[in-house]
């Protein structure tokens, strides 16, 4: 049987967030989220292709849908990461620590498994900014019909990066490596850089294409 929560229903993953054990938590929601954000990005692509109406864009659609189901399966990759890399931090705290070799033994496992469980959460930011960035085009050129999809993908996108940093900012403060530490602070700034408004610029192309005015 498989350990994947990808192979879970919904309601088996819903009912064990909701419960006391340590996984799935904030760093799979995430990833889940992202994953939802990409997924509707390839249903706006589906339902564009192969219509008369939009046969100027069915190329551009049909590498949209590529980049696009490549930033899914990365996320539904990284759920199952984030999973392992928290089962591995927790491993790492319950090391003994009796002796002094053992001390020293525990405090590398930690700060390895730390590093790893910060640099998940960093990647599934990233591909959920990726995300954002393709239901851009998909707002733009997609079925009109699918359009408030495309603007949920880049509501569901940014929700997924901000989720993810959140995840990397409780462990960051607890990492040794200051490059590393560097290495991350910096790759936060990237993904956040113009987020908010190119999250902002995708809804207000979707509510004009819908004939929306607030």
């Amino acid at each position: 049987m498989s350990d994947s929560f990808l192979d879970k229903s919904v309601r088996q993953f819903l009912d064990e967030l909701a419960s006391k054990a340590p996984v799935p938590g904030g760093g799979s929601v995430s990833a889940l989220t992202g994953s939802l954000a990409a997924g509707l990005v390839t249903m706006v692509c589906d339902l564009t292709l192969g219509k008369k109406a939009y046969a100027e864009v069915e190329q551009e659609m049909q590498e949209l849908r590529r980049q696009a189901e490549a930033a899914r399966a990365r996320l539904q990759q990284l759920l199952d990461g984030d999973v392992a890399a928290y089962g591995e931090l927790a491993a790492s705290y319950k090391l003994p620590r009796e002796t002094e070799d053992e001390k020293a033994a525990r405090d590398r496992a930690v700060q390895e498994a730390t590093v790893l469980a910060t640099r998940v959460p960093l990647e599934i930011a990233e591909a959920s900014r990726e995300a954002v960035e393709l239901s851009g085009p998909a707002a733009v050129k997609g079925n009109k019909w699918a359009v408030s999809d495309a603007g949920i993908a880049a509501l569901l996108g940014e929700v997924a990066v901000h989720s993810a940093l959140m995840n990397v900012k409780i462990n960051l403060g607890t990492i040794e490596d200051e490059a590393f530490a560097a290495e991350v602070r910096a790759r936060m700034e990237k993904v956040l850089d113009g987020l908010a408004e190119r999250r902002a610029e995708i809804i207000q192309i979707v509510d004009e294409r819908m004939g929306y005015s607030s």
